[in-house]
């Protein structure tokens, strides 16, 4: 270690102040803050990462910000990652659709390291990232359903529709045709199966 004083004159005497007895500077380390932090965001997660000096990477702890954009840092959430692996993930269920946000992270000697302390590095520079499809999924879904329950009653009322013309076809064949009679029985089944095999393919779709 080292010994640090403080020497000075004052009214014309000279006099030595002891500041530290025995000073490590390994024990008082402030690091360069992480560097090219990055992110991806999808819409059910977040990773985001930097990077450091590859002989410090093992030693080092980190403490991530972040916040919507438009708010302050005071706001910020802090978030710790569980290893020393210069990375971390956040779940989509944190973040919100259609919210742009910005992150920061910094670093100092883990706890955990018997040999150097540290305090914490200034903070890096941000990086800007956005939950994407939230709302165009929420969408979809919506128009899905909307479509689904309208199906129904408009299907029911085309089936009625097609039961009634069926019948006056048929007994317009029966009576009008030169010698030959149309069977409503052979007319109208052919139609109603037809109705229904394009009924169940639309609801296959709208699934």
């Amino acid at each position: 270690g080292y010994r640090v004083s403080l020497q000075g004159s004052f009214f014309g005497h000279n006099h030595t102040y002891l500041t530290f007895p025995e000073y490590s500077p390994r024990e008082h380390i402030k690091l360069d803050p992480p560097l090219s932090i990055q992110s991806n965001a999808t819409a059910s997660k977040c990773h985001i990462w930097w990077s450091v000096p590859w002989h410090l990477a093992e030693i080092l702890q980190y403490e991530l910000q972040y916040k919507e954009y438009s708010m302050s840092w005071e706001s910020a959430v802090n978030k710790t990652p569980p290893s020393s692996v210069p990375q971390i993930e956040l779940e989509g269920s944190e973040l919100r659709g259609d919210v742009t946000y910005v992150a920061r992270v910094r670093c100092k000697v883990s706890e955990n390291e018997d040999t150097y302390h540290s305090q914490w590095s200034e903070w890096s520079q941000t990086t800007v990232f956005q939950r994407p499809g939230v709302a165009k999924l929420s969408e979809k879904i919506l128009n899905t359903r909307t479509m689904q329950l309208l199906f129904i009653p408009l299907s029911f009322g085309t089936l009625l529709y097609l039961v009634w013309t069926c019948k006056l076809f048929s007994r317009y064949c029966y009576f009008f045709t030169s010698g030959q009679k149309t069977s409503p029985a052979l007319t109208f089944p052919r139609q109603l199966l037809f109705f229904s095999h394009s009924m169940i393919c639309t609801m296959g779709i709208l699934r």
